[in-house]
């Protein structure tokens, strides 16, 4: 089961709809992403999520989030998902998506949180809100937690994305702070040069 990040930095997309996801995906993948979260939220995402596993092919792996249930899994599962994200501790999710091969990534903030989600089958737990706590309180986490492979998610930008990554995080799940406007029709060139900044700074390979 691939459980490691092809990357640092899982970009997160909610969108007013899933039609314009295809330029910032393309976008996104040419500065370096190679995780990408299609969300639950917006409509029309479960329809487009095989296509757009086949235009990115082996570069990138196209994954589906705000999983709540067991019911949204599989239908994230037949729709082509490579990895399943939900915001909380979702036990159903874990089941479908292992019969797949395809790791979960389950949201939990508390240590008792990550012990549940841990336990329901998360192959990574996404910290969140992560703006919450801020970076040093994984390094608490990983002292009862050693071999927790976080994703921190909620509020990181670019210094952030440093920060929590320094602290041991497995990758950074980045929004708002790393889209900005290109989902509503901000410049694609703009989104680009920002992730080619970001995987700089925080040492990612950039393939082209």
């Amino acid at each position: 089961m691939p459980t490691t990040p092809l990357s640092k930095v899982v970009a997160v997309l909610r969108a007013p709809s899933a039609d314009r996801y295809r330029p910032v995906v393309d976008a996104l993948v040419a500065g370096g992403v190679r995780e990408i979260e299609l969300t639950l939220t917006t409509p029309g995402t479960l329809d487009v999520v095989s296509r757009l596993r086949a235009d990115v092919g082996d570069i990138a792996r196209i994954g589906v989030g705000t999983v709540t249930d067991g019911v949204l899994a599989r239908a994230a599962l037949d729709a082509g998902a490579r990895f399943l994200v939900t915001p909380g501790i979702v036990r159903a999710a874990a089941e479908p998506a292992h019969e797949h091969g395809v790791p979960v990534i389950m949201g939990a903030l508390t240590p008792t949180e990550v012990m549940t989600a841990t336990a329901s089958g998360a192959d990574l737990v996404k910290i969140f809100p992560a703006s919450a706590v801020g970076a040093a309180y994984l390094g608490q986490l990983r002292g009862p937690f050693p071999d927790l492979r976080a994703v921190p998610s909620g509020g990181i930008g670019a210094a952030e994305a440093r920060a929590w990554l320094a602290a041991g995080a497995a990758a950074v799940s980045m929004g708002g702070p790393l889209i900005g406007d290109a989902l509503n029709g901000g410049s694609l060139r703009t989104l680009t040069d920002r992730m080619r900044r970001l995987a700089e700074a925080i040492g990612e390979d950039v393939i082209t």
